[in-house]
């Protein structure tokens, strides 16, 4: 992977650790509150998805061979990133699971 020439590798990976730990800190005080860890998960969502359209974007490649060796080179280390989400008919089994059997016989 090119890293900027301002940055050094081990930079970089510093400060991405620092910024995980904190998130994960976060996580961590909000451990318990669906509401403050939902907050959380949207925050982050939208950071990646402000990055992705305002700075990788429009670094990708303007040729076809760049773009193909950046592609290769995305598969090779990793795939593309991405945050999932959860699926709402899981989270309703999960729901369904954990309800008492005796509340859904009831009318």
């Amino acid at each position: 992977m090119n890293i900027h020439p301002d940055w050094d590798s081990s930079q970089l990976e510093e400060s991405l650790q620092e910024i995980s730990t904190t998130v994960w800190a976060i996580g961590k005080q909000c451990q318990g509150d669906s509401h403050c860890l939902l907050t959380l998960l949207r925050a982050l969502e939208c950071l990646h998805r402000d990055i992705r359209e305002q700075l990788f974007e429009p670094s990708l490649p303007n040729t076809r061979n760049a773009l193909s060796n950046l592609l290769r080179e995305i598969e090779e280390t990793g795939g593309w990133p991405y945050i999932e989400r959860m699926r709402l008919q899981a989270l309703l089994k999960k729901l369904a699971a954990d309800e008492d059997p005796q509340k859904r016989e009831q009318p």
